[in-house]
């Protein structure tokens, strides 16, 4: 965890908990863009700008998911969520969408 202290002590709160939110609908649109190029690529597998799509839109879900997996760690000090509220936030990055719902849900200061 001397990784999630550092990045919280280099950078402030309000900075990452802002990164923290564009991440989450970041990769939740990159989802939907995938999953676009996915049906794209089965109804025209030979095609040149189905198969630079798919690559270029992977590429770049691949690189919200990593990066909401990197910052759902500070983001549990922040929030102050409790084992379950940050296994939830874990699990949601391998559901569609479902990190718009922590980010309006769990990643707020006054939540009872």
């Amino acid at each position: 965890m001397e990784f999630v202290d550092k990045l919280i002590n280099k950078y402030s709160e309000e900075k990452i908990t802002d990164w923290f939110k564009k991440v989450c609908t970041l990769e939740a649109i990159s989802w939907c863009l995938l999953f676009s190029a996915m049906i794209w690529i089965r109804y025209d597998r030979e095609g040149l700008l189905p198969t630079i799509y798919i690559i270029i839109m992977g590429n770049l879900h691949g690189l919200f998911f990593t990066l909401y997996l990197i910052l759902v760690l500070p983001a549990r000090k922040i929030f102050k969520w409790d084992d379950e509220d940050f296994v939830f936030a874990l699990i949601a990055a391998f559901f569609p969408f479902a990190t718009i719902w922590v980010e309006k849900k769990l990643a707020r200061f006054d939540r009872e």
